[in-house]
């Protein structure tokens, strides 16, 4: 049976890595699932997987950046116009820009803090009157809430133990958990459940071999391996490993936990 047949899922950042498996994890369990990226190819292309799955799917015509709250305004109503609805939103879209702090530009100090955490209260700013009113509706004409909406936050490991080179990411992230704790307090008499993920090491294009790349994204390759061999599973996490415990944050099986942050690093123990 699936877990969150007919809920309608707003998931950043979606085009790719682990918010695309989500994405694709809640079509699977009977979502209807609008999908955000920066890039509109890679959006469309994830609907186009989700669609194959045999799914519904929208990717937001034009796609945005949750840095800008107009945006994730329009975001949202694309939800509710498209599908009728608002039930679960997963805040995944996230940006690195590394670099020492003493030489970490003002530029990129930003953005990484817009984005990141700024991105996740646009999100949640945009999505609340679609989680809230509904819920308080519920209650003046039945007593009660039909059933919990769920918000997830996607953190870091990184904000836990913080990582040389990423001053404004860990920041960023770890603001993303007290953003978490606050929302979950003040929803929790609406049944908005408000939760956080942490990933540890996995395999995106954040965190390849630089080398191999255009150099905008991914680790060191000496650090990256450094990194691998602390692992206790041996291997990084692939995005669905991530997806699935999204899953159960978006799913009635976590209805009465809210408010945690939850590190998901395969047993790495983080300082």
């Amino acid at each position: 049976m699936a877990l969150i047949k007919d809920r309608v899922a707003v998931v950043t950042g979606a085009g790719r890595g682990i918010g695309r498996a989500t994405a694709e994890l809640l079509v699977a369990e009977g979502a209807r699932v609008v999908i955000n990226d920066l890039d509109a190819d890679v959006a469309r292309d994830a609907v186009r997987a989700c669609e194959a799955i045999g799914g519904k799917a929208c990717g937001v015509a034009s796609a945005g950046s949750v840095a800008d709250p107009g945006y994730t305004a329009e975001l949202m109503r694309t939800a509710v116009s498209t599908f009728g609805q608002l039930d679960l939103l997963v805040n995944n879209a996230g940006i690195t820009a590394d670099a020492p702090a003493h030489r970490m530009s003002q530029e990129a100090w930003r953005l990484v803090l817009e984005t990141n955490l700024g991105g996740a209260f646009n999100c949640c700013h945009a999505a609340a009157p679609f989680l809230r009113d509904p819920a308080k509706a519920e209650l003046r004409q039945r007593g009660e809430v039909r059933y919990h909406r769920k918000v997830v936050n996607l953190y870091s490991t990184s904000a836990i133990g913080g990582l040389p080179g990423q001053v404004n990411y860990a920041a960023a992230k770890l603001g993303v958990v007290g953003l978490t704790r606050s929302l979950a307090r003040e929803w929790a008499p609406l049944r908005i459940n408000v939760n956080a993920v942490a990933p540890g090491f996995t395999d995106t294009r954040l965190t390849r071999p630089k080398e191999e790349g255009d150099g905008r994204f991914g680790i060191p390759g000496e650090l990256r391996d450094e990194y691998l061999a602390r692992l206790p599973f041996g291997r990084p996490a692939s995005p669905l490993d991530v997806a699935r415990v999204v899953l159960f944050f978006t799913s009635p099986l976590s209805d009465w936990v809210t408010g945690q942050a939850l590190n998901c690093s395969g047993g790495h123990q983080i300082p």
